[in-house]
């Protein structure tokens, strides 16, 4: 079976031969086609430009050929696709008239690489007593958000993370497309079919089912719909020492985007109450961003509690990184409830 996954890849390949290079270093994580001709790559955290000529039509007529070979359309009609390679790695494509003038591709590789506390340290995304106040977070159970923008290292963090979670612990993980690789004994690992011809299985659905699987923790690939309200209730009911990322820009964004998403299919749900249950399962918030030097951890909190009359989430900042200035000290793991209260409004 490794062998067809391959043939098929190298097939793929053959319609995108200028950037053959590209798909072939495992140091790149992302190519990026813009309309004007222009191609971009990042490697480590680092978005590069490469000097790449791909002709227009060809470009076309290969993308056509990948969606064909995986059973989906891309022309005039269908100007948009959003696929997963047979190797793992998405590639999103847009066609003119929607962008113009030229077609638009992005291919997100599936790494190869499995990074673990002590890579992220080496590479500069964290200090030691980052990588120790996290990982001693994870020993002792407690529910964390990793929040951050698109490419920003959410995955590589809980991945690395999740080495810490006690070996005699039952792990499942629910994801869009498996990206995950934790090497614990005791995991059940998901992936949604959102576009499979034979019916859809969403996140909500596989979280829904996940709860009967006998979870000690949960992983969730990405918040981002309708299954926040679930995994809020999931959180309660006994999986502490879960995981999930979400897209925000700020680890409290971070709360009150879970809070808006957690609303969207619970529309009579009081703001209010949803932030309490919030603050009352969710303990850590990870921030990670991308800056000049690379992907890094930016932000810790630690949540404390709601403030209905405020209408505030109310947490202590653990680490804040403050941009690329100098890194501020540590806090403990220990209770922090002798610290000054940070408050920052949800509204």
């Amino acid at each position: 079976m490794n062998h067809d996954r391959n043939h098929d890849l190298d097939l793929l390949i053959s319609f995108l031969q200028p950037i053959k290079e590209l798909l072939l270093d495992d140091s790149v994580s992302e190519i990026m086609g813009n309309p004007n001709g222009q191609w971009w790559f990042e490697r480590k955290g680092k978005l590069e430009h490469a000097e790449i000529v791909f002709d227009a039509k060809a470009l076309r007529t290969g993308l056509e050929v990948i969606a064909n070979k995986l059973s989906r359309k891309l022309d005039e009609a269908h100007p948009l696709l959003n696929a997963q390679l047979p190797d793992g790695s998405r590639l999103a494509a847009v066609l003119p008239p929607v962008v113009r003038p030229n077609p638009a591709v992005t291919i997100r590789k599936f790494s190869k690489t499995r990074f673990t506390i002590a890579d992220l340290i080496q590479t500069g995304a964290m200090t030691p007593e980052i990588g120790a106040t996290l990982s001693g977070y994870i020993e002792a159970g407690r529910t964390m958000l990793i929040s951050g923008g698109t490419g920003a290292g959410k995955t590589s963090l809980l991945n690395a993370l999740a080495d810490f979670i006690p070996e005699e612990e039952r792990i499942v993980v629910i994801e869009d497309t498996s990206e995950l690789r934790i090497g614990k004994p005791n995991l059940l690992a998901s992936e949604c079919q959102t576009e499979s011809h034979t019916g859809t299985v969403s996140f909500n659905d596989l979280l829904k089912a996940a709860l009967r699987w006998r979870p000690d923790r949960i992983i969730l690939g990405e918040v981002r719909g309708e299954e926040a309200r679930t995994l809020l209730d999931s959180f309660n009911t006994g999986h502490a020492g879960s995981m999930a990322t979400i897209h925000a820009s700020s680890a409290v964004k971070a709360l009150r985007r879970f809070g808006e998403l957690a609303m969207r299919s619970h529309q009579q749900s009081n703001r209010d109450d949803i932030s309490a249950e919030i603050a009352e399962t969710v303990q850590i918030v990870a921030q990670v961003g991308r800056f000049a030097s690379g992907r890094k951890v930016s932000e810790i909190i630690a949540v404390r509690g709601y403030d209905r009359t405020t209408k505030q989430f109310m947490y202590d900042t653990i680490f804040d990184l403050a941009g690329e200035r100098d890194v501020p000290a540590i806090h403990p793991i220990i209770s922090t409830s002798n610290k000054r209260e940070n408050v920052h409004a949800i509204a």
